[in-house]
């Protein structure tokens, strides 16, 4: 299959977005953290804005795809190995993390996630949204990679019995990456992990960016 383009397929490939070195030198900011969970939510690691805002690597990155307004909203740090070898169902990404809960007009139903606040915003958010992947491991068919379903972003909320006949109407397609590579896509897309086959360290430094402020007073809680 041809590669991938983010405003048509909702996915994309951007080789080299980081040098080695700089791959070593977030791998060393993050090495403090445990590497236990299938997941872990960062927020506060003053080493990692230079990286996440407008003038680093992501930012600029998340600028060129939603706009100039993009800022980082969520921050996740997936670490798969032969100990957290897990494996993620076909979804879409529906729920944001605010501050605090203020009801308001579209945005519901409420959840608490690993200690924050998520509520599921109004579609047209998710749709102003690009979520980034740094690569800080090579990912190749047997670890894991992240798969997508090309031009499902634009499809809105697909129910979940309609999922399965969708990505065989479009297709699946492997996120294979090196160290370094960032995969950008529409927050939306429906998109799975599968175990790996032949488990290893695959670290993957995951950034939400949005383009737009919550309605009403709520707040993005950040990162």
């Amino acid at each position: 299959m041809a590669d991938l383009n983010f405003q048509s397929d909702g996915a994309q490939r951007f080789r080299c977005a980081l040098s080695n070195s700089e791959v070593q030198a977030t791998l060393a900011v993050l090495a403090h953290l445990p590497n236990d969970r299938a997941g872990l939510r960062l927020t506060g690691i003053v080493e990692l804005a230079s990286l996440m805002s407008g003038d680093g690597a992501m930012g600029r990155l998340a600028a060129e795809l939603i706009g100039h307004g993009s800022r980082p909203v969520r921050a996740i740090l997936f670490d798969k190995s032969e100990t957290t070898n897990w494996s993620l169902a076909w979804h879409q990404d529906r729920t944001i993390v605010v501050r605090q809960r203020i009801e308001t007009a579209g945005y519901g139903p409420w959840s608490i996630k690993s200690g924050l606040l998520h509520v599921a915003p109004p579609f047209h958010v998710l749709e102003g949204m690009a979520t980034l992947r740094l690569h800080l491991d090579d990912v190749d068919t047997d670890n894991a990679p992240l798969l997508v379903a090309p031009g499902s972003h634009r499809l809105g909320r697909v129910a979940e019995q309609d999922v399965p006949d969708t990505i065989s109407r479009l297709g699946a397609v492997a996120c294979l990456a090196d160290a370094g590579d960032i995969w950008a896509y529409a927050t939306p897309i429906l998109h799975a992990s599968k175990a790996a086959d032949r488990p290893r360290r695959r670290r993957v430094l995951q950034v939400d960016y949005a383009s737009r402020d919550l309605d009403g007073d709520l707040e993005w809680l950040g990162v």
